[in-house]
């Protein structure tokens, strides 16, 4: 009976081996680095795609084009404002076509793609850092505070968490992104993306020092509302198309890409007034030192006070215009590589 004891108790041992592959407590899931990929290559192909878009909607944002049109100063990027509060949302849209056109004319080609640099050395780290943040995230919140299950408080949970990060490492990258895309008649200065980026740099630090690569932050901090919105909705719009597709294919591909656009839609009407106050916030300091944008709750107030409360939502046309089919072109290529590299 000793051989066959033997041989019976040889089983045990492989299922012990098994175990062992999944009991040792790992601190990130595996193939964590996944996520950090997808998404630095998702924002990048993104950002390149609706730049012309960003470069309209920041200047939109900011009043020193609106304060220009009061000095009979100006490109249609400047007079174009007052006439949008008078024809009302759509002709933001035409707005947004004349503007593209009038920078195409006349300041360069080139500068519909101004603080593209800055903006790609920020996106690929903020998109990397968001995505690795939430997708990791949301399996270990999961895993320890839900049986292992997902659920919708998981996701806000973890794109809250990853948003905090995101804000706090990529600030200053979108500070010089702000004011280079701010500067007009550049198109006869020479020198790349990254001298630019290098020169504007060295300004902010020499005039504003350290504390003037953080402006903006705690607008950027409310902004974690925008991303908590999206990815929560994005999961819920996501599992509904798949549960009515429920073959894959082309079909679940089109609802993830509804599913990122109509996310990113929502959540961007929901959230929008803090992008124009971030932009705000992170103005060039005026020539008399003193700025005019000081703190959140002093920038929302003095928006109001003098522009109205529609100035808070300057350049939304352009700003859904860049990100929802930016926020397609990125959710996509993030899913594809983790299908691809599972």
């Amino acid at each position: 009976m000793s051989p066959v004891a033997s041989t019976s108790q040889q089983d045990p041992p492989v299922m012990n081996t098994e175990l062992d592959e999944v009991e040792p407590p790992r601190l990130l899931p595996a193939k964590s680095w996944q996520h950090f990929v997808a998404g630095g290559l998702g924002g990048m192909c993104g950002a390149i795609v609706t730049s012309p878009f960003d470069v309209v909607k920041t200047r939109l944002q900011s009043s020193l084009f609106h304060e220009h049109v009061n000095v009979g100063g100006g490109t249609l990027a400047l007079g174009t404002a007052p006439r949008a509060v008078q024809r009302g949302l759509l002709w933001n849209f035409v707005e947004t076509g004349h503007i593209l056109r009038d920078i195409y004319v006349n300041e360069s080609p080139r500068a519909l793609f101004r603080g593209l640099g800055p903006t790609l050395v920020g996106v690929i780290p903020a998109r990397s850092i968001n995505f690795f943040a939430y997708g990791n995230g949301k399996q270990i919140i999961a895993q320890n505070f839900n049986n292992g299950q997902e659920s919708s408080w998981v996701h806000l949970t973890a794109a809250a968490i990853a948003g905090i990060a995101t804000g706090t490492a990529t600030n200053p990258i979108w500070v010089v992104k702000t004011r280079l895309q701010l500067m007009q008649n550049q198109g006869k200065e020479s020198g790349s993306f990254a001298s630019g980026s290098l020169r504007m740099i060295g300004r902010i630090f020499r005039e504003e020092g350290v504390r003037g690569f953080y402006k903006g932050l705690s607008a950027s901090y409310l902004g974690v509302t925008e991303g908590t919105i999206q990815w929560v909705l994005y999961e819920r719009l996501k599992s509904l198309s798949q549960s009515v597709d429920g073959q894959g294919g082309a079909g679940e591909w089109l609802g993830m890409l509804a599913s990122a656009g109509t996310a990113k839609c929502v959540a961007s009407l929901i959230t929008y007034p803090h992008e124009v106050v971030r932009t705000r916030l992170r103005q060039p300091v005026p020539e008399n030192g003193i700025p005019k944008y000081t703190g959140l709750l002093q920038t929302f107030k003095l928006v109001v006070k003098e522009e109205g409360v529609r100035r808070l939502y300057g350049g939304l046309s352009a700003h859904l215009m860049r990100v929802v089919p930016n926020a397609a072109v990125m959710y996509s290529i993030y899913e594809g590589i983790l299908r691809w590299g599972a």
